[in-house]
């Protein structure tokens, strides 16, 4: 496709059919649903695709396919409603376990190299392992659910995707970061600016259909699984749009991270049998989850472990973390299942986790809020408490949106599923959406001036601040004020400091002002998407005086169904808040209703 010049614009444009931002699953899942329709896709990422954070995932993908135990997909809906902690949408949630097994076939069936079951009548089929939150028979015995390669599940997930969209013929326009959201006086997104990072050339990418599929932002947080890209930054371009984010208030703490450095440790290793230790050589999580186990939902499982530490049943020096042990196992099982946990485990915590216990705390890992969406992948927003209503042309998936399946906690496995069911469901909808809309409109070039004046701030030559001295303050805050625990005056004394943070920003200048590879723009341009994020994050925790799925307050410990069983929208405008009811009608099924949650 040639570039195309207009004589208004003063940048370069190229035009597609639909335009992708975020090249981890759920683009890729959605660009392939696209690029095989035969329509022209351009999929923007600011990393090399199989780079993108989700080839960090490890555990695997749930769907009840009962190769190894008894299952069925509504005891699968049953264990993620309540996972969720009731917050989750059931008719979003039915969607996606029912349509769990398909799509795991579907990527099989792409060539992703699962690993198999050995003898027995199932020998050759997809290996199953069990994960936390997941049971038979609504809260029965533990199911054994969650498909795996090895602990590399997301790495093989990535690189299938990435293969088939080549032979699509999908656009890649790799190593370019999204600006901003093109949207016109009508409320149609017609596509996104982007910079090139390569030249420092900005572009605009014009549309019939955009979606937003960029992932997390973790690094919202001083430790974090994430990788250094997860900066939200569709979730900053969403809320200059004049949209809201939902449900900021939850965030997911991961009970295994390593200490300081925060590399994951996947819930795979308990699932293969490892267990939880304090300093006293005490299996501590029956205290707390008497019939799971370690094997609890993660935010049970990561609270448990921070009530040990509180209590002076912390190992190593400084008492600041538990031991994960799965010497158990043997030598083969680690070898043949968690080959990267034990990679990882000796790289960045100097433990052989054949010989020795691995050190864990919990680590911010995910983000169960984002852009409001529906199952079809739809940004649905109120504007300023107007009725909802889908945005036209705008879509978003994955960790960044806001189904919401996940509600107030999310269960291991669910995520890489969320990207390939919605990523699917999204393409199939966009099609529809470029058949009905075949004329393109008008690209509004104030829209895009508006993007470029807020690149071109950068240039300014001096400035009294950093963007890393910045950055850590920000990440300091959160992970202070808005951590495991939380109450009304430590988030009020977070959101001030933060206030004297983004006070900071307008003095904020680089040092390096060159155009090829700056990395240091790049920086002062994902900070831009934090900081908003930040303050979505600890304004709504404050607002909501509960405690549900990861959001624990411990001046309002009980669960509030009242007054508190529906979802947060923020608009960054005046920090207003607005709320919307939770489904809890699902789509052929009855409704499960919410009850005590225990594990």
């Amino acid at each position: 496709m040639r570039t195309e010049m207009r004589t208004e614009m003063r940048i370069p444009k190229r035009t597609f059919d639909a335009v992708i931002v975020g090249g981890g699953g759920a683009g890729l899942r959605a660009a392939l649903q696209l690029a095989e329709a035969n329509l022209k896709v351009a999929l923007i990422s600011k990393v090399f695709p199989t780079r993108s954070h989700t080839v960090s995932a490890q555990g695997g993908i749930t769907a009840a396919l009962a190769n190894v135990s008894d299952d069925n997909w509504h005891w699968h809906m049953y264990d993620t409603v309540k996972g969720s902690d009731y917050l989750g949408d059931q008719d979003a949630i039915e969607y996606l376990c029912r349509n769990a097994a398909s799509a795991v076939y579907e990527l099989e069936h792409m060539g992703l190299p699962f690993s198999r079951l050995e003898g027995g009548k199932n020998a050759g089929k997809i290996y199953q392992r069990p994960f936390g939150g997941q049971s038979q028979n609504y809260g029965g015995e533990q199911a054994i659910r969650t498909c795996a390669a090895a602990d590399r599940t997301g790495h093989a997930l990535l690189h299938t995707l990435y293969q088939r969209n080549i032979a699509a013929r999908t656009q890649f326009f790799d190593e370019f970061f999204a600006l901003d959201l093109i949207r016109d006086a009508d409320g149609y997104v017609l596509g996104v600016t982007a910079l090139e990072i390569e030249t420092g050339q900005p572009w605009a990418f014009e549309s019939r259909a955009t979606l937003l599929a960029t992932g997390g932002a973790c690094r919202v947080f001083r430790h974090s699984t994430n990788a250094h890209i997860n900066t939200g930054d569709g979730l900053g371009m969403a809320l200059r749009a004049g949209l809201p984010l939902e449900d900021m208030e939850f965030w997911q703490f991961h009970p295994t991270g390593i200490p300081e450095v925060g590399s994951l440790i996947s819930e795979g290793v308990r699932g293969e049998g490892g267990f939880l230790e304090n300093k006293d050589g005490e299996k501590f999580m029956s205290r707390y989850a008497p019939n799971a186990r370690d094997l609890a939902s993660r935010d049970v499982v990561a609270r448990a472990i921070a009530q040990e530490l509180r209590a002076g049943r912390g190992c190593g020096p400084r008492g600041d973390y538990v031991h994960l042990k799965i010497e158990h196992l043997g030598a083969e099982k680690i070898k043949a299942r968690l080959p990267g946990i034990r990679e990882l485990s000796m790289q960045f915590a100097g433990a052989d986790p054949i010989t020795d216990p691995i050190p864990v705390t919990p680590t911010a890992h995910y983000m169960m809020g984002g852009i409001p969406s529906n199952m079809h992948g739809q940004v649905v927003a109120p504007i300023h408490t107007g009725p909802e209503e889908a945005v036209p042309g705008l879509y978003a998936v994955g960790e960044c949106a806001c189904v919401s399946v996940h509600g107030a906690n999310r269960l291991g496995g669910n995520s890489l599923l969320d990207l390939v069911v919605f990523g699917r469901a999204a393409g199939m909808h966009m099609i529809d959406y470029l058949r009905e809309n075949p004329i393109p409109r008008p690209l509004p070039q104030a829209e895009v001036e508006k993007s470029l004046g807020r690149l071109a701030r950068w240039d300014k030559p001096k400035g009294t601040e950093t963007v890393a001295g910045l950055r850590g303050d920000m990440q300091k805050v959160m992970q202070d004020h808005c951590g495991v625990y939380r109450t009304e005056a430590l988030l009020k004394e977070g959101l001030a400091k933060l206030d004297q943070v983004e006070a900071r920003l307008p003095d904020a200048a680089l040092s390096d002002h060159s155009r090829m590879f700056n990395t240091a723009r790049l920086e002062a341009l994902e900070l831009e998407n934090l900081m908003p994020i930040a303050r979505a994050t600890l304004v709504s925790a404050l607002a909501r005086t509960e405690s549900r799925g990861a959001h624990t307050r411990e001046d309002h410990p009980q669960r509030d169904d009242d007054q508190w069983l529906r979802h947060t929208l923020y608009f960054s405008e005046n920090d207003q808040l607005d709320y919307k009811p939770v489904k809890l009608k699902p789509l052929t099924v009855e409704t499960f209703q919410p009850k005590e949650r225990t594990y």
